[in-house]
């Protein structure tokens, strides 16, 4: 009969006497294989032997309560700092690696001289690159305010003169060593002030017009010094592919309008444009049109963006100049608007 341990497998003196009780079978038929069956059986005591003494040593062993208290604690305070550092536990001796290799690095970075040493070469490499701006703005500077300058007395703004102050200051800044600073003068006879405090909303919006005709007929970083060549200019490497204005004609109307309107399509020549205006004169410069409206929508209020031409362009530059009232007078101004921008 075959043993079994408690676990369901085999034990070795079951095998033992499993082979013992196979030769003893076939012994008849050849009296060497009784021997063999002997020796197998001698091994089956001695297992026996073996086995009982192991159980007889373990019904004697107490654990340790203190090593057993020692390894709970080690386990718990383990599988606390998994849950702390939102690791699994296994994860636990990687991460530790981790932070020492990180602390070594830390404790590296700690050579004074070192890093006074690259201190003192970030601060050479930081003043080459500030220099070479400084030329950079010494040599734009003039040539972008002589370029706003005129575009300035297309705008509306007769008289009037934009000076960009280049000021050193004191301590080196992330924008370089000096401060860049645009000054207005609204019209003749006025002194140059910081454009935030003196241009008005409109004044703003020409102003922005102009520096931006100015930036985005730069070639290669050289500024036009006039504006007057804007319209003649093919963009180059280096020039602004598209020019996006909101609203920039806020508090402008009349003849300025219509200035506006012209240098913006003057622009569109050769440089992508795209405005969002409420004024005609400005529309009516404009070389295809989109009707933006909105609606409410089962609560929700919903843009809709529609291409118009023909009548309906017609028609919508006429509501811009007459509201909601289509007179034929409305009509007929914006036909005369539409054509003068041909």
């Amino acid at each position: 009969m075959t043993r079994w341990t408690s676990e369901g497998d085999p034990s070795a003196d079951g095998l033992a006497a499993r082979a013992a009780d196979a030769l003893e079978a076939v012994s008849g038929y050849d009296a060497a294989l009784g021997s063999v069956a002997d020796v197998l059986r001698s091994a089956q005591a001695q297992l026996q032997d073996a086995a009982h003494s192991l159980q007889t040593y373990l019904a004697r062993q107490e654990p340790d309560p203190h090593r057993l208290a020692e390894l709970d604690e080690r386990l718990s305070t383990w599988m606390q700092s998994a849950r702390r550092h939102r690791r699994q536990p296994a994860e636990l001796p990687a991460l530790l690696q981790g932070w020492r290799q990180e602390l070594q690095a830390l404790e590296a970075s700690a050579d004074l001289a070192a890093l006074e040493q690259r201190a003192v070469q970030a601060e050479q490499a930081w003043r080459t690159e500030a220099q070479k701006v400084s030329r950079a703005r010494k040599t734009a500077a003039p040539r972008l305010a002589a370029a706003v300058t005129q575009a300035m007395q297309q705008l509306g703004m007769e008289g009037g003169r934009f000076e960009v102050a280049v000021t050193p200051v004191q301590e080196p800044q992330s924008f370089g060593l000096e401060q860049v600073e645009f000054l207005v003068a609204g019209h003749a006879g006025s002194s140059p002030r910081a454009l935030a405090k003196v241009a008005s909303g409109g004044e703003l919006s020409r102003l922005a017009l102009a520096i931006a005709a100015t930036a985005a007929t730069t070639a290669t970083g050289a500024i036009s010094t006039t504006a007057a060549t804007i319209s003649r200019q093919r963009p180059t490497q280096g020039a602004v592919p598209t020019l996006i204005f909101d609203e920039i004609d806020a508090g402008v109307g009349g003849a300025v309008g219509d200035s506006v309107g012209r240098l913006m399509k003057q622009l569109g020549a050769n440089t992508q444009v795209l405005a969002v205006t409420h004024l005609a004169q400005v529309a009516a410069c404009a070389d295809g049109h989109f009707l933006v409206s909105k609606a409410s929508t089962q609560g929700r209020t919903v843009t809709d963006v529609q291409p118009v031409a023909g009548e309906a362009r017609v028609s919508e530059i006429a509501r811009m100049l007459g509201g909601e009232r289509l007179a034929g007078t409305s009509r007929a101004h914006a036909q005369a608007l539409l054509g003068a921008s041909r």
